[in-house]
């Protein structure tokens, strides 16, 4: 995973569809465009929830891995809200 920083963090681990991208979107209301959401799941829905949910909001998955069971995914707030 290459090295990128967060400006926010969402540990979403332990919930299930759909509380992980709820989370990310209310940590996203509070983001200034251009920052960074940095969100942890379990929830293996969240392997195509988190990169559907960037992209109808127009942000950027910047990367996404798994980590002993733990997704990661970083995303880049669009200019717009």
């Amino acid at each position: 995973m290459p090295d990128i920083t967060e400006d926010q963090l969402v540990d979403a681990r332990e919930l299930m569809c759909p509380m992980p991208v709820m989370a990310a979107t209310k940590a996203m209301r509070r983001l200034r465009p251009h920052q960074v959401l940095k969100i942890l799941a379990t929830d293996r829905g969240s392997l195509s929830d988190i990169p559907a949910w960037a992209d109808a909001n127009g942000d950027e998955l910047l990367d996404s891995a798994e980590n002993e069971g733990v997704f990661v995914f970083y995303v880049r707030k669009a200019d717009q809200e």
